[in-house]
């Protein structure tokens, strides 16, 4: 059975990066969320395997290290597996401060160390 992601705040060019470099990597449908508010109606426990936030969400500029926060801090979401898309360590290290998993920058699509933030959470 395929894993489920949510990735939020991408603009439609690199969510289909993204979504094509997770799906030739694992068995795992890839959906969109545009902001916070549309993800958070989207969550709810163990709707996802694996939530991706955009470090800056392309539709309002938002933060996605404050939705990290935001989910993380709500009791029927805190257990899901979030991680930051971001080539910035101060923002992945601010994103694991705030409950996510360490994860990639968009620099990192198909590398090895990409593949290797995921595994735990598709496979």
């Amino acid at each position: 059975m395929a894993k489920r992601v949510l990735a939020i705040g991408n603009c439609s060019y690199d969510h289909g990066n993204l979504s094509s470099a997770i799906r030739e990597h694992f068995d795992a449908e890839v959906h969109a969320a545009a902001d916070a508010e549309e993800a958070l109606g989207l969550l709810g426990p163990g709707s996802y395997d694996l939530v991706l936030v955009n470090r800056v969400l392309e539709v309002d500029r938002s933060s996605g290290i404050d939705l990290v926060r935001r989910i993380k801090d709500d009791p029927q979401l805190g257990d899901l597996a979030v991680m930051l898309v971001s080539n910035f360590s101060d923002a992945q290290e601010k994103a694991v401060e705030a409950g996510a998993v360490a994860g990639f920058g968009k620099k990192a699509l198909n590398a090895p160390e990409m593949i290797a933030c995921l595994r735990p959470h598709l496979v």
